[in-house]
């Protein structure tokens, strides 16, 4: 798994090709926000139906890109614009990451008893 702790991550907006690999993730990160890809930042991306998930990142001598295709559910992706960007932490992208887990877990059961005791 991917340590997320302590990382300083972009989220690029709206929705990438995934057919994009390196090269074109760094150019979409050096192009479109001015950022250095070389900083060793995370870089988040997601495409259109929000279901498939990139994650681009630098460690010093070479490129990760991380991938992530859920099998149901959508991440919940901001829909601001293609030229936005949002700064998360690490621990804030694992929350992301592990969207339908966390809802599954702070879901209550529905109390239908309205008496007062």
């Amino acid at each position: 798994m991917i340590e997320l702790r302590g990382k300083k991550v972009y989220l690029a907006c709206g929705h990438t090709d995934m057919r994009k690999s390196i090269n074109g993730l760094t150019a979409i990160v050096e192009g479109n926000f001015k950022l250095d890809p070389f900083g060793g930042e995370l870089f988040a991306f997601c495409n259109r139906n929000r279901d498939r998930m990139k994650i681009l990142e630098w460690d010093g001598d070479g490129f990760w890109i991380y991938f992530k295709r859920l099998e149901k559910g959508r991440f919940k992706w901001p829909a601001v614009g293609d030229d936005s960007i949002m700064n998360f932490s690490g621990e804030e992208l694992q929350y992301l990451l592990g969207g339908s887990k966390v809802e599954l877990k702070i879901r209550r059961k529905e109390v239908f008893e309205r008496a007062v005791i």
